[in-house]
């Protein structure tokens, strides 16, 4: 299920790999995301400390997080 915008923090985000995780108080223990949900022109990466806004999906399984977003918008 996709709930509305949410604004949150990166916590970290692993160029190489390609994923990361954002914090925010919808997301206990963390969302996880991938460098394709990143909506930004060029190259897709994000920083630790970051603010962004995402859309996610709740109850899911993703390399141990139940959340997982679908879109991540920087606000910065």
């Amino acid at each position: 299920m996709v709930q509305d915008w949410v604004d949150g923090v990166v916590r970290e985000y692993d160029d190489r790999e390609g994923f990361g995780v954002i914090d925010s108080h919808d997301t206990p223990g963390g969302c996880w995301f991938h460098y394709s949900m990143i909506e930004v022109p060029g190259r897709k990466t994000l920083s630790p400390g970051q603010l962004v806004r995402f859309t996610l999906e709740r109850e899911v399984e993703q390399d141990g997080f139940v959340f997982r977003a679908s879109q991540v918008r920087p606000l910065i």
